[in-house]
């Protein structure tokens, strides 16, 4: 754990988030005590990436979009120290090379025999609904030969909705469930049915932890169609 991280989590940031959020955990003794494996998660919020790690004793690493460390000003710096200070990786988004660069560069993190964090539906969600999950977190952990440990975030959402920068003080809460084991997928990082068959049994257990509706779509085209409706229906429309 670097010294940088242990300072942030538990000197400077960590006791005055846990002292006025109190966030609170079930299940932290799915978490293995060591050994690589991901954490996978719904995401509610920015704030997700900040009280996961709190609640949780080892370091976790996550893959982060590159615009977090770009911000000007005040905001832009917070952010940004925020993001390292929690073990963030920054990888830019989008497709083909990408997100190869981000799949070699979580399977390094694992290798290493760290904690992963990952938001299977790639993006925030806009509604506060469970979207169908993305494949890459299924062929890291068959590549890397670890487990998934689904996780629910509780209640940031309406500590941060949309547009809050700093979250309200509300009950924020962790539900981690019990590991999903991939030994029989072994070799199989390639296989399509395989990848989609692990990916939607990890986002059923997240689904059974937060209680969401789940929907059968992609997240981030979703929010795209969104925008374009809202486009449509502006002035002049």
């Amino acid at each position: 754990m670097s010294a940088y991280y242990t300072l942030f989590k538990h000197v400077l940031i960590g006791p005055p988030l846990k002292g006025y959020y109190r966030p609170w955990v079930e299940g932290e003794e799915h978490v293995p005590p060591t050994g690589g494996a991901i954490l996978a998660s719904n995401h509610l919020a920015v704030s997700d990436s900040f009280f996961l790690p709190l609640v949780i004793k080892r370091k976790v690493v996550f893959l982060g979009k590159s615009e977090y460390f770009t911000g000007k000003g005040v905001k832009g710096y917070a952010t940004r120290s925020f993001m390292e200070g929690v073990g963030t990786i920054p990888v830019h988004r989008g497709g083909g090379r990408a997100s190869e660069a981000a799949l070699r560069t979580g399977l390094q993190v694992l290798q290493g025999g760290e904690l992963l964090g990952i938001y299977p539906e790639g993006t925030r969600s806009p509604d506060g609904r469970l979207f169908r999950g993305k494949t890459g977190v299924a062929r890291m952990a068959i590549e890397a030969g670890v487990p998934i440990i689904p996780v629910a975030m509780i209640g940031t959402d309406v500590a941060q909705p949309i547009g809050q920068v700093v979250p309200k003080r509300t009950d924020i809460g962790v539900r981690i469930g019990p590991a999903v084991r991939l030994e029989a997928y072994a070799g199989r990082q390639d296989d399509r049915d395989a990848l989609r068959e692990v990916t939607d049994h990890v986002m059923g257990a997240i689904q059974e932890l937060s209680g969401q509706e789940y929907v059968d779509r992609d997240s981030a085209q979703y929010k795209r169609e969104l925008d374009r409706g809202a486009k449509g229906s502006g002035p002049g429309a």
